[in-house]
């Protein structure tokens, strides 16, 4: 039996960021779903299971069908997850039917070359500070792709559902990005959606995160600032400069070999 081959597409989510490991490198949640798929196809016997992640953190939606979509389609997966269009979203004039249809396309394809995709959802902003108005234009473009992903037969990843991600906890400094325990809940999400079990003794990724404790106003206040220092004047300039923090790089991982390699 041939090795069962995983392709990742997206931007930052699936790039890892901000999952940070020890070289300098981020990991994710695509890596942590890799890493549960491989050990459950050691456990039935068969071949290591082969994994690419062609990601690129920043990259808008037509990036990635017209980089990435083609890639994957030439590396011949059985499965691929393809994540995209939130950051189409927060452009300004960003509209979530457009995206959507260009994401059914990108579906269209990879299933026409055989693949089975996992498609993400977009995230439920209500309790995002940066990220709060893009609110109903994510839930309209969710509501595309869910029916997109009945269309083709596909899994869904839905990101909008989960619990724990609602909390503030779940984001990394800059508050865009997932922290290490929350993408370690969207692969088990992830393992879901496609039907495996998960390991013996995981949490449930449908659970809350537990209460958290109060914190000083003044606390919450310096924190505040220095998250709009640091994180948010560069992310506006970059909005108004028209450039983006994936310029020039290309995927982490653009062939697809055991995890081991």
């Amino acid at each position: 039996m041939s090795p069962y081959r995983y392709v990742a597409l997206g931007d930052s989510l699936t790039e890892g960021m901000v999952d940070a490991t020890p070289d300098g490198g981020f990991r994710g949640w695509a890596d942590r779903l890799a890493e549960h798929l491989d050990a459950q196809l050691r456990a039935e016997g068969r071949e290591p299971l082969e994994y690419a992640n062609l990601a690129v953190r920043g990259r808008l939606l037509p990036q990635i069908v017209a980089e990435q979509v083609p890639q994957a389609v030439a590396l011949r997966p059985d499965l691929v997850s393809l994540v995209g269009g939130g950051n189409d979203l927060l452009r300004p004039g960003g509209d979530p039917d457009t995206t959507a249809a260009l994401f059914a396309d990108a579906v269209a394809t990879l299933t026409a070359a055989g693949a089975h995709v996992l498609v993400g959802t977009g995230f439920d902003t209500r309790g995002a500070t940066l990220l709060r108005r893009n609110r109903s234009a994510v839930g309209i473009y969710n509501s595309h792709l869910w029916a997109t992903a009945r269309r083709y037969g596909c899994s869904v990843l839905d990101l909008w559902s989960i619990e724990a991600l609602h909390d503030r906890r779940s984001w990394g400094e800059d508050r865009i990005h997932l922290s290490p325990p929350a993408h370690a809940t969207v692969a088990l999400a992830a393992l879901d959606a496609l039907g495996r079990n998960a390991p013996e003794g995981s949490p449930d990724w449908r659970d809350p995160l537990p209460a958290a404790l109060a914190r000083a106003r003044r606390d919450v206040w310096r924190d505040d600032l220095r998250w709009g220092r640091v994180h948010v004047l560069p992310w506006v300039g970059r909005r108004l400069r028209g450039t983006s923090s994936g310029a020039h790089r290309t995927g982490k991982r653009p062939d697809p070999r055991p995890l081991a390699d």
